[in-house]
């Protein structure tokens, strides 16, 4: 389980406060985002949408402590990420966020049950392989446990990584275009796998999709355009505590 957290429940997950990212450039300063506020509520499920180029992947980086913002707040259950080091940044991902990549990012010379295993030795977790063995059950791949990525096929490499990035019981799930790489049928597979683990869990589940009816499934879509949010929607009326 993840260690506890400062956030109270009516607190937000995740916060973020006038935040922009700004690049320099040969031919000047590039800004990737600008302005961005919002909140996150806890348990809430929240697609980010937009054209390619509208800062969709750089906001969910910005969440998961991969990226700094130039300028604003970033803060994520309680905690400050302006407070942390990148050693700090990292200890902070490994006790409360799962990662899900288009692209896997897998180790190829460890097998599947060594790379969900990951995470639980970070943790220090004495039961790790036992965990890593019923995640990787949980998704399908019990019979393909001591393969290796390469031995894989793209959804069951995608069904590992989603393994790994929820085997933690993380409290914040973010997925970066999931369903990418694969084909429709596979596609809908993991994203079924993605939403279960989520409830299952009770995290809150952040993903960047280029598929409207993916979106649809959310709570809430948030719309980018040229590094700006253009609209917050959600299919619910917001909870009140």
């Amino acid at each position: 389980m993840a260690a506890s957290l400062n956030s109270s429940p009516s607190s937000p997950v995740v916060r973020l406060d006038d935040v922009r990212v700004a690049l320099s450039s040969g031919s000047g300063v590039v800004h990737i985002l600008s302005d961005i506020t919002l909140s996150i509520a806890a348990g809430e499920t929240v697609a980010i949408i937009g054209p390619s180029g509208s800062g969709k992947s750089t906001l969910l980086a910005l969440i998961g402590g991969l990226e700094r913002p130039s300028s604003g707040r970033v803060t994520v259950a309680g905690q400050d990420f302006a407070a942390l080091d990148q050693d700090g940044l990292a200890r902070f991902r490994r006790d409360h966020i799962g990662i899900i990549f288009q692209s896997f990012h897998l180790i190829p010379a460890m097998t599947a049950l060594e790379n969900v295993a990951i995470p639980l030795d970070l943790l220090g977790r004495s039961d790790g392989v036992a965990r890593a063995r019923e995640g990787l059950i949980a998704v399908g791949l019990g019979q393909r446990l001591g393969h290796y990525p390469a031995q894989l096929s793209g959804g069951e490499q995608q069904r590992v990584a989603l393994a790994r990035a929820i085997v933690a019981n993380p409290t914040l799930l973010l997925a970066d275009e999931p369903t990418g790489n694969l084909d429709g049928a596979t596609g809908a597979q993991i994203i079924e796998l993605i939403f279960a683990g989520s409830a299952r869990l009770g995290s809150t589940l952040i993903l960047v999709t280029h598929d409207p009816a993916l979106a649809a499934r959310c709570d809430r879509i948030i719309s980018l355009a040229d590094g700006r949010i253009v609209a917050d929607t959600r299919a619910f009326p917001a909870r009140e505590d």
